[in-house]
């Protein structure tokens, strides 16, 4: 590997002094007041799929992918600081946020599927050439979508999202049970996986500053996993996860071919993902711009500048075109 795992950490510092002098630095009021979110719902496949847009429709688009068990909403903090430069676009998945949410009777909730869904949302609103910013599920479904057309993306923001078995730690132990054996371990798996600690601990993991993290993240959360249908939904598409562990392989083989453009940000107080996966990515993408943050899983909880700032900095630095 080119870069040790503590020049990957210790870089950060560096990074951040010069987003500090950058005069083009990012303004939350002055980009929300410029360019506001709109909220709009648009049919895919007979789907009703929420989305957040922001930001000169002709200025370079950031597809943003959201995670378990939040929602487009999670990007509302890059949405109020990168507006007034870039075309940042959210959606909620099927069975998550605003979006449709069919029961799993109706509804096959496979990652693949959910991909699929996605990309033709992506060409439902006519783009071409976007940045994948990946967190946790949005890797997967990321993932996907750049394979099946690589020719649209201009590089990759991944923030918390696994494509190596070096991100799974001992946690995943018990989850791996419930891939092999569904019956004998679901319900262990659901009164674990959609609890309300863990969907709290989802977002503090081992932070030493609790106090920094606004309760009503996983409150919030936690109501939509008790909405009608939900635990089923999220049982069905968290035993498809096992599909993705499948497809590391051939994820990490189309980053060794393609080397797309990428950042990597990544919170070490993750409870889900170990933060040797940071440096993983290296492994495949050599030339990646990688940081390890004081955050957690969701790390725009607690770094929402600092992750702003990385992110500008990322796509000034990509070519154009």
């Amino acid at each position: 590997m080119k870069k040790s795992f503590l020049t990957l950490i210790t870089s950060l510092a560096a990074s951040f002094a010069v987003a500090a002098n950058d005069n083009t630095h990012l303004s939350a009021r002055s980009s929300a007041a410029r360019y506001p979110t709109t909220y709009r719902t648009v049919k895919v496949d007979g789907l009703d799929i929420f989305y957040r847009e922001a930001g000169p429709s002709d200025a370079p688009t950031i597809l943003l992918l959201h995670g378990f068990p939040s929602s487009s909403r999670m990007f509302e903090p890059l949405f109020a600081r990168l507006a007034d430069r870039y075309h940042l676009v959210a959606l909620d998945y099927p069975g998550f946020g605003h979006s449709s949410a069919p029961s799993q009777t109706d509804f096959a909730y496979t990652f693949d599927h959910i991909a699929s869904v996605t990309n033709d949302f992506v060409e439902a609103l006519g783009f071409r050439r976007y940045v994948l910013y990946m967190q946790d599920y949005g890797g997967p479904i990321g993932f996907r979508l750049a394979m099946a057309h690589p020719e649209r993306v201009a590089g990759l923001v991944v923030q918390n999202a696994v494509a190596h078995e070096d991100g799974l730690g001992p946690l995943w132990e018990k989850r791996r049970a419930f891939w092999a054996d569904r019956e004998a371990n679901e319900a262990a798996l659901q009164g674990n996986f959609l609890s309300l600690e863990a969907t709290k601990q989802r977002h503090l993991g081992s932070t030493p500053n609790p106090e920094r993290y606004d309760p009503d993240l996983w409150a919030d959360e936690y109501a939509f996993l008790n909405r009608p249908g939900q635990k089923e939904i999220q049982t069905e598409l968290f035993y498809d996860y096992r599909t993705n562990v499948a497809s590391y392989p051939a994820w990490q083989d189309w980053m060794r071919t393609a080397q797309p453009a990428a950042l990597v940000v990544w919170g070490r107080y993750d409870p889900s993902f170990q933060v040797a996966e940071a440096a993983a990515y290296a492994r495949d993408l050599p030339k990646a711009d990688i940081h390890v943050i004081d955050a957690g899983h969701f790390a725009l909880d607690e770094q929402p500048d600092a992750i702003a700032a990385l992110v500008h900095g990322f796509m000034r630095r990509l070519p154009r075109g």
